[in-house]
């Protein structure tokens, strides 16, 4: 799975242009989800030497992306064009609702779960209602 993950709010608290403290458990979980065999793609607003500064960063932490601000390595962006890549999941702290926390994140991706399924099951109740016949 082609998966898009943000930097500044996601991975690491939002101090741009410095880089922030690491989110709990955010790098422990992305190089997971590389060892699972999913392809990580750095999809941030940061371009150029801010850019470079981020995946050095999480090359440090031992995150290593297959592409980033692009949606495989050899795509080259024209600067006038607006990033938009296409992936799978796309892992942002602007997501509506916010972000989950990362072990929350790494269970619906590893069982293929919404966020609502998620927290059924955490309350002890079936994911998914059983239907009722026409009749009742």
């Amino acid at each position: 799975m082609l998966i898009a993950v943000d930097f500044d709010g996601t991975i690491v608290e939002h101090k741009y242009p410095s880089i922030g403290k690491e989110i709990p458990f955010a790098t422990a979980t992305l190089k997971q989800l590389i060892q699972d065999g999913h392809r990580l793609v750095l999809w941030t607003n940061r371009q150029g030497e801010l850019l470079q500064e981020a995946l050095d960063w999480c090359r440090d932490k031992g995150v290593e992306f297959y592409a980033a601000n692009s949606c495989y390595p050899e795509e080259q962006a024209d600067s006038g064009e607006p990033r938009k890549i296409k992936a799978d999941i796309y892992i942002d702290d602007r997501n509506v609702g916010g972000l989950p926390d990362w072990g929350v994140i790494y269970e619906l991706i590893k069982h293929g779960l919404t966020l609502q399924e998620y927290l059924m099951q955490q309350m002890g109740q079936p994911s998914k209602p059983k239907k009722k016949h026409w009749w009742q």
